[in-house]
């Protein structure tokens, strides 16, 4: 089931949340969380029931390692039965998403013909099973402090973060899922939850599917093998790279509206990266919990930065390679989290060239400096998202051939005759072609761009519009801006209109991108 679909918005949502307060205030709060612990489990299981099975034996598996964990104080025992707990996790997601890849170069290598048939990958293998390591590893450690089988199944299949994260700790999650108010509607929580998925919708039906085609239409010819001139490889890269940040974004937004519909404050997952002015502060506000993730469960047990310079770049590759094959089973996803790998010690390293310069840290950096960091950064992600979009690493190639203006530029006639005869004559003296028709598309796709471009990089964010109600954890500290959400008929109207719009848009509905992770 989909958040942008008209089941689950007119139908699974009210009746998840009336009978939820209905049955918290009538038979108690425990009740409450069984049925929404069911209401999880329907979700999960409309997708596909067979693998209702799986997420359930996960989780008791899981439940039961952590609470002997917890209690056992036998440290040798300990460790070895967290390596036999994240062992069989790992075990499980390899089998699944990762079986045919291995198969498949190891034929390729070798010459044999193994074959381990088709696997259909269960939807959010990857998202529930790091969160079940989370809490083996905080339970190894003596940081979780409740175990109780009601709350801990909520924390491993509440709805809004099921499918697409955000990856949320034990320690965020049970002692919300504790508070007796939790079962008490309250006008401020559902006032300011509506207006977040409204966003979210807006942003996914609307932005994001709307730029789609263009992206896919791109990408489509480079694994044809279609030679694209610069303009049209570009145009391809930037609507993936719009597409991309709304889809995910919308999916946050919805995310964090859904879960505070029912008192619930999830940890903050997207925070306009676009805006970041260097690849460290892109990978702080991007999938901000995965980065959370393969910091303090991958770099810091590797060692992080107390081993010398080799070592710290050696991590910081190991653990962006294992962020790209986290994403998807392919050379691409690979190649993508080399490419983030390198920039992260290319950015090291420029930080540690500036501090021995004596030219001080990047934040006394002046507006033009910070300007043009902003645009190099953005301009190495979008040729990073090559690799993450194509589906082979061929079709990644002719499409960056193309934006390298290997295949010369190209232009529709109508923007010939637009700007001109004698600009005309200086452009094709510079070797750009001018041909007959899609004058018309060009113009519709470079508004897109254009269009997606100016609210990325100039408007508030959501929890920037939000900011007064604190609608993520960790939210830290957000600017304070001209359009501070408040309950008003006028934010009404406004959020009632964008989930118009949204629902307008549904008969074009499509899965969120990060969906297939």
């Amino acid at each position: 089931m989909l958040f942008n679909s008209y089941e689950f918005i007119f139908a699974f949502l009210p009746v998840c949340l009336g009978v939820f307060f209905l049955l918290g205030q009538r038979l108690g709060v425990r009740v409450a969380l069984g049925w929404l612990v069911a209401c999880s489990l329907f979700f999960y299981g409309w997708w596909n029931p067979a693998y209702l099975g799986l997420i359930v034996l996960s989780m008791m598996f899981n439940f039961i390692l952590g609470t002997t964990l917890s209690r056992r104080m036998d440290r040798r025992g300990n460790r070895m039965l967290l390596v036999f707990g994240i062992a069989v996790n790992l075990g499980l997601i390899g089998y699944f998403k990762y079986a045919n890849f291995f198969v498949t170069n190891f034929n390729a290598v070798t010459g044999t013909g193994f074959d381990v048939g088709t696997i259909i990958l269960p939807l959010a293998i990857s998202f529930f099973t790091f969160q079940q390591i989370t809490f083996l590893v905080d339970s190894h450690a003596g940081k979780t402090q409740e175990y109780d089988l009601l709350r801990y199944s909520l924390f491993v299949t509440f709805f809004p973060q099921l499918i697409a994260g955000p990856i949320v700790h034990h320690a965020e999650m049970m002692p919300q899922f504790a508070r007796r108010a939790l079962v008490h509607p309250r006008a401020r929580h559902l006032a300011v939850g509506l207006t977040i998925f409204a966003l979210g919708l807006f942003k996914k039906a609307v932005l994001a599917d709307g730029i789609a085609p263009y992206a896919d239409s791109a990408f489509a010819d480079a694994e044809a093998g279609v030679a694209l001139d610069m303009v049209a490889a570009w145009s391809g890269a930037l609507a993936y790279t719009f597409q991309l940040y709304f889809d995910f974004s919308g999916y946050s937004d919805m995310a964090i509206g859904l879960a505070r519909m029912f008192g619930i404050t999830l940890p903050l997952n997207f925070n306009s990266p676009y805006k970041a002015e260097n690849i460290i502060d892109f990978w702080r506000r991007w999938h901000m919990t995965l980065s959370r993730f393969l910091r303090d469960y991958v770099y810091i047990p590797l060692g992080g930065n107390r081993r010398g310079l080799v070592r710290r770049h050696g991590n910081l590759m190991a653990t962006m390679l294992i962020g790209g094959l986290w994403h998807g089973a392919g050379w691409t996803f690979v190649v993508w989290g080399g490419l983030h790998g390198l920039y992260l010690m290319i950015n090291h390293m420029w930080r540690w060239v500036r501090s021995r310069a004596g030219l001080g840290d990047a934040g006394s950096a002046g507006w033009v400096e910070r300007r043009l960091a902003q645009s190099l950064t953005f301009l190495a992600v979008v040729v990073a998202w090559v690799f993450f979009r194509a589906l082979t690493f061929d079709g990644a190639v002719t499409m960056l051939e193309g934006m390298g203006g290997l295949n010369g530029v190209a232009l529709p006639a109508a923007v010939g005759h637009i700007v001109g005869g004698s600009l005309t004559d200086v452009l094709a003296g510079l070797g750009v072609r001018f041909e007959a028709g899609e004058g018309v598309a060009f113009i519709r796709m470079s508004l897109w761009i254009l269009g997606l471009a100016g609210i990325a990089f100039f408007f508030p964010n959501t929890q920037e519009i939000m900011r007064r109600y604190r609608p993520a954890l960790d939210l830290g500290r957000v600017r304070r801006g001209r359009w501070d959400w408040r309950p008003s008929l006028g934010w009404a109207a406004a959020s009632a209109f964008l989930l118009a719009l949204g629902v307008l848009s549904l008969p074009e509905v499509s899965v969120f991108l990060y969906f297939q992770f």
